[in-house]
């Protein structure tokens, strides 16, 4: 029974890593209905004020019959045009359904699978893994080796390729110093960040401002503000002040927070920033999967003795032992350093187990056949993990309540 406890599969608890194979199938789908709806709503106020006014003066005689009917060609050029672009909303739609019915049937296979020892479960496993490998390299702009990856694993509809390949290259627009994908990125998404009072597009903005009073185009620089800047003084106030300030400093100026606002570091913050609210807007999670799900399973392994002093063979040269606990591995050990570790409701004692003067706890069959390994006399045990050497009779017996 206890066997059966242990190896029973709970795949809710599983599932806590995978939210976002689902959230972003349904951003992407409500970002493309909201912009197909902003075009149609675009087209259809155009469309309706121009038929409007070709019908009045076709009626009144202001406009010959060839007129009116080149009007009316240009409208429905332009219904052409809006239906090209439906069609392109369509198919992306199409997309985002295929890849949503896809995760959730690789989901519910985990429903299947009755226990952890089963091998279903280690075929989706496999596959888990690989989405997060792929995840890893998509966010460390490895876009060609996580795209070849999932084509050999057969995960394309499983991993966010096209979201992180166009997050990659926004990204590294903008650390090489060029605003306009970025601006294009802001305007295509605006709809969406509006509501969440997002400073990026401000914060793009003020470094175009930046720019051109770097470049000492002042008539320029007042203009851009008085257009893009002044208009948001009513909620980013002491920023515009501090913009408006700019014009009275030069680039090389040693006076805060000026110096900081020429500085080139600003666009490692705006790439931040622009990673921030992508991934906000598309609920990413703001670190790789692979990392959460890494410190997960750390902490879980993870006691309090693993980073003593005393932890074991790997962190500590006079140790007799040998261990198997991954955490004190010389791989993992610096790893987990700074991670929780996990209360753990039950525990494994050896058998007959002895305290000794230093608190530390052994099986006494296992302790006295190490001591005689080393060497000592009879009536003395040494402690493997810390090499202290202790007389027999301050050994005492412990029982477990």
């Amino acid at each position: 029974m206890a066997e059966l406890t242990f190896t029973k599969l709970n795949p809710e608890s599983h599932l806590l890593l995978d939210q976002p194979l689902l959230r972003l199938p349904v951003e992407l789908s409500r970002k493309n209905f909201k912009l197909a709806a902003v075009h149609v709503e675009h087209d259809k106020k155009h469309l309706l004020g121009a038929l409007k006014v070709t019908a009045n003066d076709s009626l009144s005689g202001k406009k010959t019959p060839s007129e009116t009917l080149g009007s009316l060609d240009s409208m429905i050029n332009r219904m052409k045009n809006l239906k090209r672009k439906m069609e392109g909303f369509h198919d992306e739609e199409k997309t985002t359904h295929r890849q949503a019915r896809q995760r959730l049937e690789h989901l519910h296979s985990l429903y299947q699978v009755p226990s952890l020892a089963d091998a279903k479960y280690d075929e989706w496993s496999r596959i888990r893994l690989n989405r997060l490998l792929a995840d890893y390299l998509l966010r460390n702009g490895y876009s060609e080796s996580a795209r070849a990856l999932a084509k050999e694993k057969g995960i394309e509809d499983l991993v966010d390729l096209d979201v992180f390949v166009q997050c990659h290259k926004v990204e590294e627009s903008l650390r090489r110093g060029s605003i306009q994908e970025c601006l294009a990125w802001c305007s295509e998404n605006r709809e969406l960040t509006r509501k969440t009072n997002n400073s990026l597009e401000f914060e793009l903005r003020l470094q175009q401002f930046i720019e051109l009073r770097r470049k000492g185009l002042l008539p320029e620089a007042q203009q851009h503000a008085r257009k893009f800047i002044s208009s948001t003084a009513e909620q980013r106030n002491p920023e515009v002040q501090r913009a408006a300030g700019l014009l009275a400093y030069s680039p090389g100026t040693r006076a805060e927070p000026y110096r900081s606002m020429y500085s080139k570091t600003r666009w490692d913050f705006l790439a931040n920033l622009f990673l921030k609210t992508h991934h906000e807007l598309f609920s990413l999670p703001a670190r790789p999967l692979l990392h959460l799900a890494l410190s997960a399973g750390l902490s879980a392994l993870k006691t309090p003795s693993c980073h003593s002093i005393y932890a074991s063979s790997s962190s500590n040269a006079s140790s007799t032992t040998t261990t198997v606990c991954p955490i004190c591995s010389t791989e993992l050990n610096e790893l987990a350093r700074s991670l929780r570790h996990v209360q753990h409701n039950k525990s494994s004692v050896e058998q007959d187990p002895i305290v000794l003067p230093n608190g530390r706890v052994y099986g006494r069959g296992r302790l006295l056949e190490m001591s005689a390994k080393v060497g000592l006399e009879e009536g003395r045990v040494k402690d493997p993990t810390t090499s202290e050497i202790f007389d027999i009779s301050q050994v005492r017996k412990v029982f477990i309540s």
